[in-house]
């Protein structure tokens, strides 16, 4: 999810004051759908409630046919010229899996490696495991939609498109699953702040042996919070989060960091939630139970990788935009049954149900494209 921009640094929060669009509204985007208070955690990339996402797409409908729309068009992403030198993850991503919390229960492994645990009611951590080894193999067409965007030097700050000279983000040939770690050292808290979840992937950083800048340059630290807790105040008011460290809006104050920047999202365990975070969004029984699960997870992915250090990367900056302040998968939250929207994507090693994510080169939500670079 991208949090709207509040600082200089611009976390990608669904935040009201980022969006322009009404405070009613606003507070719904990171609710259940009522006009709520704007919650105190508005992150980056914070993935709205499916609720949320309907009551934002109702307004943006009723204020783009009232207004004039830019000449890139309302949902054109562009480049915020980078953060410490960071916008996207130009180098092959590392995605680590971190089971925060000895709520989780006891350990074991499966047939293929995964962790799994006797405390996960609705079986999502094989999946989560699954889902980052399956990214980049198969022939997936997926992920071909993060590849037009870019960062470095070539790349002017504003850009909306990048030449082929520019450091792109990479396919990601081969999976970009690089570790998972439980730590049960002791319990995770009930609602763990964000200050909280980033010092847990400072943790994981150091345990993972990323003890540097460059370590981490291309490293995602995924928190995954046990069944029954709170991370961040989730509940009712969005799905999931990224950020990077040296956010100073974070809950609790940014994270003092001797590895570096490190890019990590808060995953709840979200089925907690039911439909408000996509239990059987797309599909019926069962077979929809970790719908909502596997499309956060990728939501906050395509995110870090296009606006690693939020909001560096690719945000939509359009003046007057109800869009302005998200990130490409914000842009295409909660769809199904158009263009872009949501579908069960065939991976090399199974099938997983995810969204699209915005293509400024398409001007639409794209839930394949090719590669680009």
């Amino acid at each position: 999810m991208l949090r709207t921009p509040t600082t200089a640094r611009g976390k990608a929060r669904l935040a009201a004051t980022a969006i322009g669009a009404s405070a009613a509204l606003l507070a719904a985007l990171g609710t259940s759908g009522s006009a709520q208070a704007a919650p105190a955690a508005q992150r980056h990339g914070v993935m709205p409630t499916v609720a949320g996402a309907a009551a934002f797409r109702a307004q943006a409908a009723h204020d783009s046919a009232a207004t004039a729309k830019a000449a890139t068009g309302p949902e054109t992403l562009s480049y915020g010229g980078g953060i410490d030198g960071i916008g996207v993850m130009d180098q092959h991503p590392k995605v680590y899996v971190i089971f925060y919390g000895s709520q989780w229960g006891t350990q074991s492994k499966d047939a293929n490696g995964n962790l799994t645990f006797s405390n996960d009611p609705q079986k999502g951590a094989a999946p989560a495991q699954m889902l980052f080894k399956g990214i980049g193999t198969g022939g997936e067409s997926w992920s071909g939609t993060m590849t037009q965007y870019c960062d470095g030097s070539l790349v002017k700050a504003g850009a909306t498109s990048c030449s082929t000279s520019a450091a792109h983000v990479p396919y990601p040939t081969g999976g970009v699953f690089a570790g998972a770690w439980y730590d049960n050292s002791a319990k995770s808290p009930a609602a763990a702040s964000g200050h909280q979840l980033g010092e847990e992937a400072l943790k994981a950083a150091h345990h993972f042996g990323n003890t540097t800048a460059a370590s981490n340059r291309a490293a995602y630290y995924v928190i995954l919070s046990p069944h029954g807790t709170n991370p961040d105040n989730y509940q009712g008011q969005y799905c999931a989060w990224h950020d990077y460290n040296g956010d100073s809006t974070l809950t609790g104050g940014a994270v003092a960091s001797n590895v570096g920047d490190f890019a990590f999202s808060n995953q709840p365990y979200n089925m907690d939630s039911g439909q408000g975070c996509g239990v059987n969004f797309l599909n019926s029984g069962s077979k929809g139970t970790l719908d909502g699960w596997t499309m956060t997870l990728g939501h906050e992915y395509s995110e870090t990788i296009t606006d690693q250090n939020p909001a560096g990367g690719w945000t939509n900056n359009v003046a007057g935009s109800q869009y302005q302040g998200q990130e490409n998968a914000d842009e295409c939250a909660w769809l199904k049954g158009v263009t872009g929207g949501a579908g069960n994507v065939k991976f090399g090693n199974g099938t997983f149900t995810f969204q699209g994510s915005w293509s400024n080169d398409t001007n639409v939500c794209a839930l394949t494209h090719a590669t680009v670079k």
